[in-house]
């Protein structure tokens, strides 16, 4: 079976639905008996089958494609915290009415590309969105990405229609979702009258995976790109994290990604640049953890000089509201933290760094708060039994050559 979902889930005659499609039937959603959940059967289906799906104790929900607020509504009176994100800001305005003084907060946003920054959930919840994704795996892995270890992700799915069925059958999501999870099952929801509040014959179903509980961390990338003393930066804008903020040009390695390759795209597509392997070096390596409670990332810091495949220009205006030269020993002081204590470090000579940010920290860099960079440059490598027996085997004269030899073996990798 293929997993080119994008291509296989529906033919190329049917148009996925857009923003405008769904701001057009914001007001009217609520109608249909599974979308508003106003007919008590109907509601309490869903109750129940939220209950088994969801934590039993409160967790941190992400609900994509949130429409109105209504499963958010329920997963709330369960006791959950919600965030949903809708692209329709009629759909978010009316589930911000729904959940008024309730513990949630909805965002306008890509369901595929959450707004939601460094936040980690213990669950993402999603019905009838990932069929109208371009790019199914790609946000299945986003999503993964966005969870806590054993996180939970929770899809609902069908598919549609007889003449010219829409949707994602369940053997392609779960051919999708098997590489992510550590334990998922399918459960059939089209049996379910009271669901739908008709019967229906068309496939619907939920796939609700386990993620591995197992340490696992986000490889970022960071391009240094260099005109002479200075280097360009990226005023970040919408993204949810660090919005206002000066960062390096940056992104994540995607799965299957090099570290290179990976860097050599993200140039590509935020600076429309065309870098080649050889246009870029390994300028530092760095862990570093936004203030809690996200999640460790590894940084690599990549150089490249200017006029290397070809003039920067901002790409991505709706993530980027511009680009920058400032000087290296000159850096502002509105930058995101953990990117300019990678940059003076860079300029410092060193080659790998721990950036980890306390509770209470700021992830804009703050010129009085505490210094959270350290330098994990110089081994010794001649341990303190080898310097005894040193000392006991050799003359006065051996053990200074000895000594001085222990000097110059103290490396950075």
């Amino acid at each position: 079976m293929s997993n080119d979902v994008s291509a296989a889930a529906a033919p190329q005659s049917i148009v996925r639905p857009d923003a405008a499609y769904w701001e057009a039937i914001a007001a009217t959603y609520d109608d249909d008996p599974d979308h508003g959940l106003r007919d008590p059967v109907v509601r309490s289906a869903w109750d129940a089958r939220l209950r088994s799906w969801l934590p039993s104790a409160p967790a941190d929900i992400l609900d994509l494609g949130c429409g109105t607020g209504s499963l958010a509504l329920l997963a709330v009176e369960q006791g959950h915290r919600v965030t949903g994100v809708d692209r329709a800001a009629g759909m978010v305005e009316r589930a911000r009415a729904k959940l008024a003084g309730r513990e949630a907060a909805f965002l306008v946003g890509e369901a595929a590309e959450p707004p939601v920054g460094e936040r980690r959930f213990d669950v993402v919840l999603v019905r009838h969105v990932v069929w109208a994704l371009p790019d199914p795996a790609a946000a299945l892995r986003r999503w993964a990405g966005l969870l806590v270890p054993g996180g939970r992700l929770v899809l609902v799915e069908g598919r549609w229609g007889e003449a010219e069925p829409v949707g994602l059958r369940a053997g392609e999501l779960a051919s999708l979702v098997r590489p992510l999870a550590e334990f998922a099952v399918l459960e059939d929801l089209a049996g379910d009258p009271a669901l739908w509040g008709k019967e229906v014959s068309d496939e619907r179903y939920a796939l609700v995976a386990d993620l591995p509980r197992r340490h696992t961390e986000v490889v970022d990338v960071h391009l240094v790109l260099r005109r002479g003393e200075e280097v360009l930066l990226a005023r970040r804008a919408g993204t949810g994290y660090a919005d206002g903020l000066l960062n390096a040009p940056s992104g994540h390695a995607e799965d299957g990604e090099d570290v290179r390759e990976a860097m050599i795209r993200e140039a590509a597509e935020e600076l429309g640049l065309r870098l080649t392997p050889e246009d870029l070096t390994v300028g530092l390596v760095m862990q570093h953890r936004a203030p809690p409670p996200a999640r460790p990332r590894i940084g690599w810091f990549f150089e490249a000089e200017y006029g290397a495949g070809g003039e920067p220009r901002n790409r991505e205006p709706d993530k980027c509201a511009g680009l920058t030269w400032h000087r290296l020993d000159a850096l502002p002081d509105d930058m995101v933290a953990y990117c300019r204590a990678g940059l003076e470090g860079l300029r410092a000579g060193h080659r790998f760094l721990l950036h980890w940010h306390r509770p209470g920290d700021a992830v804009a860099h703050d010129p009085a708060a505490p210094d959270r960079a350290i330098a994990l440059d110089a081994t010794e490598t001649t341990d303190a039994a080898e310097t005894t027996d040193a000392t006991e085997t050799t003359d006065a004269a051996d053990t200074t050559d000895a000594a001085d030899a222990t000097d110059t073996t103290a490396v950075a990798p």
